[in-house]
């Protein structure tokens, strides 16, 4: 990407666990209620509370740090992260620090040319969500901020690679796949737009082959992968032309501005010293069992890369429509409750791919709030084979499914659409067809083939797209041959 320099890239993801409460007390992780309602004195940091470990939040952490190939630590413990800042009630964040509940670690990501590159985990820790600050117009233009303490005490693991991503196109593959992975552990909703799932990113430029690493900015606030990917251009591009220029990077944190297309500055970047970790005096360490360990092993189930290699071998599927289908495991389920019913695998993913994908998106629907089924898509493909209703009619059936969860056989009664097949119904049709159309029978006459196609889209018309276009093409082909 730049003649001459490296591109060294470290990422590190904050994942919202699915717990239904916080880390430390009882307070519920919805989101979206009414700012500073979902508090209470421990979350809020009054004097005299004690923290009470949620331990579903360990074993998410477990699951995650055994998904991405790390070593759980048997004995780790809690952090105090000292710094001041509004969001921060208590003035310091329980994190971990020497201890990680998870190390060494690693991914392997497949590339946009299909390539596939490792990224080591260094470690993933479990900490506590600061709160929200809510400005009047962006972070960089509001002269108001508002607290809110919702999210004070929200379970977060945070996931820090080693500095091993080579460019931003990269780096969002990597993220595209760790963010499968979460979901398909069912660890976190992985919910961008919401904060459930925020990346910040360490990027630094050295000169091919040094051994020594340049110094490098964290860029923050950034709400999407695309974000990420375009706050990383900059960033490399803005690097290159100060050490260019004559000038020296400086450690820092920059935020995205996604209205300009620009990273600012915020603040100089803290050195782990400055933030005075100390071991968290109220929270016992963190002690495991190592048979604990295995049963949360053996709930881990298939993973996306594994799932992807099956569709591929078992449903001989292309790798494109493999890679699709399994980013999503409800994707994934939904397409094997389809073709399990369907001998046409293929058939399956075209309208998983095509259609089903198309009205999600339109919807903007999520998929555990979906109301059709992958059985009812194999019902109407049995419908088609059968030649009960035709391909076109097929569109609208699955349509009204994709929005009520109908029955296809139903909505085909309800709205009258079953294919004409029956001869005699047909020859009026094309009769009358062929009566008002004759340039086009001459034409035909004349060696022109897209006649035909007009003659059979006419018919299709006429019948209101109930014809079976099978019958209608060996019956224009009989008469036009008279």
């Amino acid at each position: 990407m730049l003649e001459g320099y490296e591109i060294v890239i470290g990422l590190e993801v904050h994942a919202q666990l699915s717990t239904n409460s916080k880390i430390f007390c009882g307070c519920s992780t919805e989101f979206g209620a009414e700012p500073n309602t979902h508090t209470c004195p421990v979350c809020l940091g009054l004097p005299g509370v004690l923290p009470v470990l949620n331990k579903k939040v360990v074993e998410c952490a477990i699951k995650v740090g055994l998904a991405l190939n790390c070593e759980i630590a048997l004995f780790s413990k809690f952090d105090r992260k000292n710094y001041f800042y509004p969001d921060l009630p208590k003035a310091y964040q329980i994190s971990q620090y020497d201890l990680p509940i998870c190390k060494n670690g690693y991914i392997d990501v497949e590339d946009n040319n299909g390539e596939i590159f490792r990224v080591r985990i260094n470690r993933i820790h479990i900490e506590e969500d600061a709160g929200k600050l809510v400005h009047g117009v962006s972070i960089t233009e509001s002269n108001v901020a508002l607290v809110d303490l919702n999210r004070a005490g929200v379970p977060l693991i945070e996931i820090v690679t080693e500095p091993d991503i080579e460019s931003p196109d990269k780096a969002r593959a990597y993220l595209i796949t760790l963010k499968s992975i979460l979901k398909y552990l069912s660890v976190s909703d992985c919910n961008m737009e919401e904060g459930s799932l925020r990346a910040d990113a360490n990027v630094s430029i050295m000169p091919k082959g040094s051994k020594v690493l340049g110094t490098k900015t964290e860029l923050k606030n950034m709400n999407s992968f695309r974000a990420i990917e375009r706050a990383l251009k900059y960033e490399i591009e803005r690097q290159t032309e100060v050490i260019q220029n004559g000038g020296k990077v400086i450690q820092e944190t920059r935020t995205w501005d996604e209205k300009t297309g620009k990273t600012v500055s915020m603040r100089s970047k803290e050195d782990a010293h400055d933030y005075r970790y100390f071991p968290e005096p109220d929270l016992a360490p963190i002690e495991l069992a190592e048979d604990w360990v295995d049963e949360i092993r053996k709930t881990i189930g298939e993973l996306p890369r594994e799932k992807k290699h099956r569709f591929i071998d078992e449903y001989g599927l292309p790798k494109y429509d493999a890679n699709i289908l399994t980013m999503d495991k409800a994707l994934a389920n939904f397409f094997e409750e389809a073709v399990k019913e369907y001998h046409d695998s293929k058939v399956v993913s075209n309208w998983v791919i095509g259609d089903f994908l198309r009205l999600v998106k339109e919807e903007d629907m999520d998929y555990k709030d979906l109301k059709m089924t992958g059985l009812l898509l194999s019902e109407m493909l049995k419908m088609i084979e059968n030649g009960k209703i035709s391909g076109k009619i097929a569109k609208t059936v699955f349509e009204e499914m994709f929005k009520t969860g109908k029955d296809p056989k139903v909505i085909v009664e309800e709205k009258s659409l079953i294919q004409i097949s029956d001869e005699s119904a047909l020859e009026g049709i094309i009769e009358k067809v062929l009566d008002i159309n004759p340039q086009a029978i001459e034409d035909y006459k004349a060696g022109k083939e897209r006649a035909i196609k007009y003659l059979m889209g006419q018919v299709m018309k006429e019948s209101r797209g109930k014809a079976n276009p099978g019958m209608v093409s060996e019956m224009l082909m009989e008469k036009l041959s008279l």
